[in-house]
């Protein structure tokens, strides 16, 4: 995953050289960021039978609320995919797996660089804000086209008797974010300081 991740850095990167400008650059990786992001639905099971140690209700979220992003709103709403939130959630994606991966990977060698533990638990304080309002922003620009169109609205009458409201269920999405951001937020700083304080200590009896 991490020579995945990999190669959507370089898509961007050569897209933005190409074109000289970072407006719509979404289109040059559109397939790799949809063929890897879904298949981190596999680091669920990782974690669930414990290859990858991380929570699997955290990842869960995590990796779900991605793929919904990447295929509910983005794909579905083709008119928010050359707005620059999109951008902006797919570089804050991009670095933090590839660090995220790049961390995994060294772990299981049993040779995990400093530099690469400490970006994994300092960079998100950046990643993280960042990543969360470009999902926010695509999500609240692609409103007006989802009620415009009533795109995956369901209205009645109609023969199971059931109505539903896509854009009302891509607001509630929206607050959603408001009780869950903070707690996983504020879970990865708890983390940080628990692991790199730990680090420091162990270099001192070194």
């Amino acid at each position: 995953m991490t020579a995945g991740w990999l190669v959507i850095a370089v898509g961007l990167v050569r897209a933005y050289l190409a074109k000289g400008s970072y407006h719509s650059l979404y289109y040059s990786i559109e397939k790799p960021l949809k063929f890897f992001q879904t298949g981190a639905l596999l680091e669920i099971l990782h974690c669930a039978i414990g290859i990858v140690p991380s929570s699997v209700v955290l990842t869960s979220f995590q990796v779900m609320s991605r793929v919904f992003l990447i295929w509910a709103v983005t794909h579905s709403v083709k008119e928010v995919q050359s707005e620059d939130s999109v951008l902006l959630f797919v570089i804050a994606w991009t670095i933090t797996e590839i660090i995220r991966y790049s961390f995994y990977t060294f772990s299981l060698l049993n040779h995990l660089p400093y530099l690469i533990k400490w970006a994994r638990y300092t960079l998100f304080i950046v990643l993280y804000p960042m990543g969360v309002s470009g999902e926010l922003l695509t999500i609240y620009a692609a409103l007006p086209f989802v009620r415009q169109a009533g795109l995956y609205s369901i209205s009645l009458p109609n023969k199971y008797n059931f109505s539903f409201d896509y854009h009302a269920f891509l607001i509630l999405i929206m607050i959603s974010y408001i009780p869950i951001f903070p707690q996983l937020y504020f879970h990865m700083i708890h983390q940080r300081r628990k692991i790199l304080s730990h680090t420091e200590e162990h270099k001192k009896f070194e």
